[in-house]
């Protein structure tokens, strides 16, 4: 079995890393010690910072269709990242994760699902 790469090299394609990446580069998924996969800081990330998109409601859908960064943010009693709307209109809403504090680089982002 071939795998993407391969294939893109058969097809005379060129790994492009400018190409879409479903986090910022200063994020990467892993094995959580809380729940299965979290997000974690690949380096210092300073207060305050909002670092994209994790939901958004659609009508449409009756419902919220989760980015990758909202689908593996993992709970905690004492959060270091909270949600916040930045757009709402007509029924549509999105919502984005802001870092309450300094995160250190490997640190886990938490968010309080309650709140």
């Amino acid at each position: 079995m071939m795998t993407l790469l391969t294939e893109m090299k058969k097809m005379h394609i060129q790994f492009n890393k400018f190409y879409y990446n479903p986090l910022p580069e200063n994020l990467s998924i892993r094995k959580s010690d809380i729940h299965g996969h979290g997000i974690f800081a690949n380096i210092e990330i300073k207060k305050n910072l909002d670092l994209g998109s994790t939901h958004i409601k659609v009508p449409m859908i009756l419902g919220y269709i989760r980015t990758p960064l909202g689908g593996f943010l993992n709970h905690s009693n004492k959060p270091n990242c909270v949600l916040e709307v930045t757009r709402d209109w007509d029924d549509y809403i999105i919502y984005n994760l802001f870092t309450l504090r300094k995160i250190k680089k490997n640190e886990e982002l938490l968010l309080e699902y309650g709140t």
